[in-house]
């Protein structure tokens, strides 16, 4: 009879073996990802490898191997398997997780992120022996562009759809014909301030970000979308204090918990504000407390923080080092030393954020 010892080893075991097919899996997918091969299944229906390597440019025996992979793991179905003719489809619902950019389901972004992350880690173990960071730049152009194509969908369907109606003043102010004005703080590659043009006609949106690459990627995304004549970008700090009292909205999504110091940030963010003015953070849905419970979600969060946000994070000196799980009463804290003190966890139904409207 197993004792329990043997027992929880061999569970274990299973989850670390999940854990390896997992890892293949994110790999083959970054693969079919850069050599077109999804779109080539996508686009050409069923096919054979030799079809595939035709339509995607690859080679024969790699297309097998790799259609075959796709199959056992469940990613695309085979018919006539083990035969000359067996054909090899990509099914619908998994096109769209893998090649829709506007679907809330595709995921494509987060793989080509999680696979830049075995490039940096002898950074990440040096930073680690030494308490340092390492800078954003390092996780390059893949991983900007992840986060930026990730939550484009969210923002242009989500943003003026839900979460802005939840703050019934501000809403009104944008929609009420004056050019109402938004600061989007750490707005990365410009869809958050793109979103706010395409939904509110009269709003001038201000985006700002520390990443010079990230904002000329905003530039050309809102010549692209057609907004740039009312959404402009600058590369600049969010703890450096400007335009006071030019905004009637400042709002931080997803990027207050890299910040190495975020109550900086918050507070010229409060110096920002019209009389009535209100800062908006979304950030990621943490559980409230620390449980030390296994928690898929949090698993998720936690994996994120120790190989990029804190570490992104902690390259300056003195962080707060927040990291990805920033829960509630963490930001209720940095608001507060930052002179916001009316704090409210907006009633918004959101499977990934958790909104805080923000107020002196």
């Amino acid at each position: 009879m197993a004792s329990s010892a043997d027992i929880e080893r061999d569970a274990f075991v299973e989850r670390l073996t999940a854990s390896f097919l997992g890892f293949f899996d994110v790999l083959a997918i970054r693969l079919g990802d850069r050599l077109g091969m999804y779109r080539a299944l996508a686009d050409g229906g069923p096919q054979t490898p030799a079809e595939l390597a035709a339509r995607a440019g690859i080679a024969e025996r790699y297309a097998r191997e790799w259609l075959e992979q796709q199959s056992v793991t469940g990613i695309v179905r085979v018919d006539d398997p083990g035969t000359d003719h067996a054909r090899f489809e990509l099914p619908v619902a998994h096109a769209e997780v893998l090649l829709d950019a506007d679907s809330l389901a595709y995921m494509m972004p987060s793989v080509r992120s999680m696979t830049i992350l075995p490039s940096i880690f002898e950074s990440l173990i040096e930073a680690y022996r030494t308490g340092g960071g390492v800078p954003w730049e390092a996780y390059g152009s893949a991983t900007r562009e992840g986060v930026g194509e990730g939550n484009r969908p969210r923002y242009l369907q989500v943003l003026a759809q839900t979460w802005l109606p939840a703050i019934p003043d501000v809403h009104a102010r944008l929609l009420d014909g004056r050019p109402g004005r938004v600061a989007d703080v750490g707005c990365g590659t410009g869809w958050s301030s793109i979103a706010f043009a395409l939904a509110y006609p009269h709003a001038l949106v201000h985006g700002f970000d520390l990443d010079a690459v990230s904002i000329e990627l905003a530039r050309s995304n809102a010549r692209a979308s057609g907004v740039d004549d009312r959404v402009t970008f600058d590369a600049r700090d969010a703890g450096e204090p400007g335009d006071a009292g030019a905004y009637d909205l400042v709002t931080f999504f997803e990027c207050l918990h890299d910040m190495a110091h975020p109550v900086h940030a918050l507070t010229a963010a409060r110096t920002m504000l019209v009389d009535g003015g209100a800062v908006l953070v979304a950030d990621e849905k943490t559980n409230p407390t620390f449980t030390g419970e296994v928690d898929d979600v949090e698993r998720y969060h936690y994996g994120w923080s120790l190989f990029a946000c804190l570490p992104a994070a902690m390259t300056e000196p003195d962080s707060a080092g927040t990291g990805t799980v920033m829960r509630p009463t963490t930001l209720e804290r940095y608001a507060s030393e930052a002179g916001l003190g009316r704090f409210e966890v907006l009633p918004v139904d959101d499977d990934a954020f958790r909104l805080y409207l923000l107020r002196p």
